[in-house]
């Protein structure tokens, strides 16, 4: 597996997501009267959103934050202070989120980010949400490792290959890996996971953590 210079390979153990759940908890310990808030970041194409997805269902009254969401049509990392200001400050009073980010007003998108007030924990799910900015708003985070060799097949896989989705798929690679090179968030992870990984598990309930 090729990873950026210094991330270590979560090559380790198979963990059940209950215990993972754990680990998070410990990290923030005595949190009252607003959720624990968790980062999980991952390259493009690494397996985030799927993970984010089968935590939430492993924490009954949990929700999921997408940055795509506060990212879309906006820019692909420029976002951290529309998420600090407009999620992450609100959740950190206990307050309810509902959140409608300028682009889309301006494009027309229906809806809002929402997150009910009193839920026990708000994963915040993207590429880039391990950042310095976002740092004293998460209580703790998942980094989820994919390799840097398979990172474009596998989104172009997800996405298609049409003309177009080739342009962004390279125009996204160029500014995530010098912005990824730069923050370096598996260093500041809580918990590192395989986004794929040979030893055999149940990818329902359980991941291979360094």
């Amino acid at each position: 597996m090729r990873l950026h210079p210094g991330e270590p390979e979560a090559t380790g153990q198979v963990v059940r997501l209950t215990e993972v759940v754990r680990r998070l908890r410990e990290e923030a310990p005595g949190i009252t009267g607003r959720p624990l808030v968790v980062a999980v970041d991952g390259r493009g194409g690494a397996g985030k959103s799927t993970l984010a997805e089968r935590l939430r269902r492993t924490v009954p009254g949990s929700e999921v934050v997408h940055t795509d969401d506060v990212a879309w049509n906006h820019a692909y990392f420029d976002w951290g202070g529309l998420l600090v200001e407009n999620v992450l400050r609100p959740l950190h009073r206990g307050e309810a989120v509902t959140f409608r980010p300028p682009a889309w007003a301006e494009h027309g998108r229906p809806g809002a980010i929402q997150v009910a007030a009193g839920v026990g924990v708000v994963w915040v799910e993207g590429t880039g949400i391990i950042r310095e900015q976002c740092a004293p708003w998460l209580d703790a985070s998942i980094w989820v490792q994919g390799d840097l060799d398979e990172q474009e097949r596998r989104l172009t896989a997800r996405d298609g290959d049409s003309a177009e989705q080739r342009r962004h798929v390279a125009a996204w690679l160029a500014e995530e890996l010098p912005f990824l090179l730069r923050e370096q968030p598996w260093r500041r992870a809580t918990v590192v996971v395989a986004g794929t990984s040979d030893l055999r598990h149940d990818p329902e309930t359980e991941v291979v953590a360094v």
